[in-house]
């Protein structure tokens, strides 16, 4: 796996950004850049990369067939309502989102399908058309489309948080590698809210030293303290000042999601084969 974990290299309509901005993480623009991210690969390893959005992407799957047919695609798919909003939270974490509720962020789609009302930092308005990520079906044809069925692993969140090394190894043995080797848990991303937008855009921008007054913050903070310290006094203070824990989700706007993609939740149930709709609740609808 290459050190970015989000390459977006497949998904060319997502990594095209509004003018004058890039993605970070699009490093690699040429199939040339692209394998050069796995230079460091023994012969004897297979190599991959995790990019979550290729799945929402109208081209990655054709884009990565054509570079490798034999590729292994993992896709893992999380009840509509509750992705929405961990996805909302994430996305004002890093900048990406200025709504902090929700429901306007949804109430804003339309306005920023043609748009409008995108937020200075988000290097791509498509990322918050909230609806599109959840078209489950639709997304997992694309692949189906160009690679046989035995290649395509699809799993479900629930399964994954239930029993964690288990499906860790499905897709150890999915992906043909060693699946016998210690497996250590650990909780990654946990779901957070931020306090204050405003506070979150100045610990931001004396991070990456955006604007004259965060680059002269960030110059003294340079002349005083080493880079790895520098980093760390930042992050406490985003953990213990800027973010905190979510607060409990609306109820009426979770049920009015899970009304609205229950027939995306059906058509996915008889797609996949497995009862979606009682597994996630959709049935008590």
């Amino acid at each position: 796996m290459p050190e970015v974990k989000e390459t977006w290299f497949f998904a060319s309509e997502l990594r095209r950004g509004r003018p004058g901005r890039r993605r970070s993480t699009a490093r690699a623009s040429t199939l040339e850049q692209y394998l050069s991210l796995f230079a460091a690969a023994r012969a004897d390893q297979h190599i991959g990369e995790a990019t979550p959005s290729y799945l929402r992407s109208h081209s990655a799957a054709t884009r990565i067939a054509e570079v490798q047919p034999a590729a292994r695609i993992v896709a893992i798919l999380r009840e509509p309502a509750s992705f929405l909003r961990s996805l909302h939270l994430q996305f004002v974490q890093t900048h990406v989102e200025t709504e902090k509720d929700l429901r306007k962020a949804l109430a804003l789609e339309d306005d920023r399908r043609e748009g409008r009302c995108i937020p200075a930092r988000s290097a791509q308005p498509r990322d918050l058309l909230y609806s599109d990520t959840v078209r489950y079906v639709e997304q997992l044809k694309r692949y189906h489309a160009v690679f046989p069925a035995e290649q395509v692993l699809v799993l479900i969140y629930d399964d994954f948080r239930a029993d964690n090394e288990a499906t860790v190894r499905a897709v150890l043995a999915h992906l043909g590698v060693r699946d016998s080797a210690q497996i250590p848990a650990l909780e990654a991303n946990p779901t957070v809210r931020v306090r204050s937008q405003r506070l979150h855009e100045i610990v931001h921008s004396v991070t990456v030293g955006a604007g004259p007054a965060a680059r002269v913050a960030k110059a003294g903070l340079k002349s005083l303290t080493s880079r790895r310290l520098r980093r760390e006094a930042l992050r406490v203070a985003e953990r213990r000042v800027v973010l905190a824990a979510p607060r409990p989700a609306d109820d009426d706007l979770m049920l009015e999601l899970r009304r609205r993609f229950k027939a995306e939740v059906i058509a996915a149930s008889e797609y996949l084969g497995r009862d979606l709709v009682r597994l996630w609740g959709y049935h008590e609808l």
